[in-house]
């Protein structure tokens, strides 16, 4: 079978990541005796540097680990609300929603501290051993790819005008970096070495653990948290239109620490599949699994405009429940939700047409209730600037800084048989001003609660914002068996779930799933519910596809009614994906061609 690329075997450890750089670090360290759980932490801190308009220090990153022979976690590295981020204060600034920019936005910064007790309890490396990847490109420079160049010239105006500090860094010499040119951050790398030196000293020679906890105070309570707080108190023009000042103080960052959660899991098929939970919208990969047949060989036939139209109408419905009942200010009744004799009543909704509503569910018997602003969205009341393609690929930038979909993914296994997902995210380039004495901006991820008391994701000091950050991890038969993941948003667990059901359905190539196949396939998305992102739009009845598909199955969503929009042939997701065959031990890997910048290496 033709792929774009050949899914990579071997024995001793695979990465895919969303870029070269960060994959190849990450094999680095294996090939230095590190673990899967070293290389992500050191991939990680690259993608901060490479990737600097999908991700930053200042953002988050949810973890999924399967240490061989162990539990599989979740790792939490999204930050909650801040303790002065109340509906109250917002709305008494006369705002309807969380800007989409500046420091009303700003959870607690997650991803450094999320990374560090990754690398404490599961890892061998010191932090000065894995950030000497991240160091030596942001001091020594890379050649960045194309699409930093475009979200630079998006908000240049922004960053000459108001974020001059933004201008400092990422307009060298006047100019957006321009690709093939190496492309530095200096004080990002001033603060990686200023950090790695307080933290030994402060350990005293005590070693590794101490040196990360000493990281992790200074991270907390010292001179990053210092800068961070000051940058959240400066006046910054956001979305809005206005200066506001952030809510985020001293407090906030000292009394936040990543945690471990257990899995949501569904099993369907044989396969188990394991997500965080509902304060993200992983559930909803699951809850499309729980609406579809029970077994792989009932679907319809892959690729068929039938198995497309399933897929959308089931996504609507997981959608439809993710806004009413996911989010971190309630509990949610996962439970309930994954429930056969829920599933069974919400898969008889889907019908020969395509759904223009947003229809959740009643999970026993409880009334779902909508915000104010989705009911008069969904209603058509109201108008909202949804590009065709959000969040497919490469982000969709404003000249405002106005963002969807911006994220990083890696997934990586090593020759012991440890697998991890993450998808680092937030902290981007065009979020907020960055902080000049450390050379990154504050995140954006509170943007995602509503501005409205009593709903499961209305903002809430304290709780996490219910963020689209979503990775993944796949046993076959109780045994850890892929990782995978994507950016793109709301899009995130649709395109995964096309992956997962592509990569179950078609070949298998050398003995092995066929990850780079499932990858390469064309892919699909709709709107058909509340974007996460500012300004929180929505596109009943459409499904954007990839100019590939087969246009006789294009043709026959449209006389089924869907809203049928074609992109570019590569445009859909940007999937990454590692395997273990639990009976031989071979290793996988394969990356997202689209993009041009995502890899996988191994050996």
């Amino acid at each position: 079978m033709f792929t774009t690329r050949p899914t990579l075997q071997g024995t001793f450890g695979m990465v895919s990541s969303t870029h070269w750089l960060a994959s190849q670090s990450a094999m680095a360290v294996l090939e230095d005796g590190g673990n899967a759980y070293d290389a992500a932490v050191a991939a990680g801190f690259v993608l901060h540097v490479v990737e600097p308009h999908l991700n930053g220090p200042g953002g988050e990153v949810p973890i999924i680990l399967a240490p061989a022979g162990g539990e599989v976690q979740v790792l939490c590295g999204q930050g909650p609300a801040p303790a002065g981020a109340t509906v109250a204060h917002y709305t008494s600034l006369g705002l309807r929603l969380v800007p989409g920019t500046g420091p009303l936005a700003a959870a607690v910064p997650g991803a450094f501290d999320a990374w560090m007790v990754l690398l404490r309890d599961h890892g061998t490396k010191t932090p000065a051993e894995v950030l000497r990847y991240a160091i030596g490109y942001a001091e020594d420079g890379h050649a960045p790819v194309e699409q930093i160049a475009h979200t630079v010239g998006a908000v240049r105006e922004l960053f000459e005008t108001e974020w001059t500090s933004s201008a400092d860094v990422y307009l060298p010499g006047g100019q957006p970096p321009e690709p093939g040119a190496l492309f530095r951050n200096p004080a990002l790398a001033a603060t990686w070495r200023r950090l790695i030196a307080e933290a030994e000293e402060a350990a005293g020679g005590a070693g590794r653990l101490a040196q990360i906890e000493a990281a992790r105070a200074i991270w907390r309570e010292g001179f990053v948290a210092d800068a961070l707080v000051r940058q959240a108190a400066t006046p910054t023009t956001d979305t809005s239109g206005a200066r506001h000042t952030g809510t985020l103080t001293a407090a906030d960052l000292a009394g936040w620490s990543a945690a471990y959660e257990t899995p949501v899991t569904y099993t369907w098929d044989g396969w188990t599949l394991c997500k965080a939970g509902g304060w993200s919208q992983g559930p909803a990969f699951l809850q499309q699994l729980a609406l579809l047949p029970a077994r792989a060989d009932e679907l319809p036939r892959y690729g068929s405009a039938e198995y497309v139209h399933l897929l959308v109408e089931g996504c609507k419905l997981a959608m439809a429940d993710r806004e009413a009942w996911y989010g971190d200010a309630a509990d949610v009744p996962l439970e309930a939700l994954l429930s056969e004799p829920y599933n069974t009543r919400r898969r008889a909704l889907v019908g020969e047409r395509a759904s223009y509503e947003l229809r959740p569910g009643s999970p026993d018997g409880r009334q779902p209730v909508l915000g104010a602003h989705v009911t008069a969205v969904a209603a058509g009341d109201a108008e909202f600037d949804v590009p065709t393609a959000a969040g497919a690929g490469e982000p969709t930038v404003a000249k405002d800084g106005t963002t969807r979909g911006d994220t990083c993914h890696l997934d990586i296994v090593d020759r012991w048989g440890n697998m991890i997902s993450a998808t680092p995210s937030g902290g981007w380039l065009q979020s907020n001003p960055v902080v000049p004495e450390l050379g990154f901006p504050l995140g954006t991820r509170l943007q995602m609660a509503w501005l409205e008391e009593g709903l499961p994701n209305s903002l809430t000091p304290g709780r996490r914002p219910r963020t689209t950050l979503t990775p993944s991890l796949a046993l076959r038969d109780g045994v850890p068996t892929v990782a995978f993941g994507t950016p793109g948003g709301d899009q995130q667990d649709q395109w995964q779930l096309h992956f997962f059901l592509a990569l179950v359905l078609r070949d298998r190539v050398r003995g092995g799933l066929d990850l780079q196949g499932a990858i390469d396939a064309p892919n699909w998305h709709n709107d058909a519910f509340p974007s996460s992102f500012y300004p929180r739009g929505m596109r009943p009845g459409s499904v954007t596809v990839e100019e590939r598909m087969d246009p006789g199955v294009i043709e026959e969503l449209r006389r089924r009614g869907h809203d049928v929009t074609v992109g570019e042939p590569w445009s859909e997701g940007r999937l990454c994906a590692v395997a273990r065959d639990p009976h031989t031990g071979i290793l996988s890997a394969a990356a997202n061609p689209r993009g041009m910048q995502g890899y996988a290496v191994g050996r």
